[in-house]
């Protein structure tokens, strides 16, 4: 599936069980939380942090799904055309950064 296609799958499932798309300042609010419970499994798991029993239910793939639900929302509620915007970074990160790290010793 491409990025058009995630945006116009969302969208749909917004207008036929959403109701309507929440508000962007609700949106960015459950963005940030979803981000937060994708950054509770990366500290437990790959990080230092104990785990609580209650951390083995829950699945890293299954949140950044949500993470990617909630951003692709606000694109589609602030017409942004994700795929476009992504091509055009991907090519100014490219130009930018092109030999940026590979002269960083701390990357070796």
């Amino acid at each position: 599936m491409n990025i058009k296609n995630a945006q116009k799958k969302v969208d749909q499932w917004i207008n036929k069980h959403g109701v309507r798309y929440f508000n962007e300042l609700t949106n960015m609010a459950i963005l940030s939380e979803e981000v937060g419970e994708v950054a509770r499994i990366i500290a437990r798991k790959y990080g230092e942090q104990s785990s609580k029993d209650s951390d083995n239910e829950k699945d890293l793939a299954n949140e950044l799904s949500d993470v990617l639900f909630v951003l692709i929302c606000l694109a589609n509620q602030t017409g942004i055309d994700l795929e476009k915007s992504f091509y055009e970074n991907i090519n100014k990160k490219t130009n930018r950064d092109k030999n940026r790290h590979k002269s960083n010793i701390k990357l070796k």
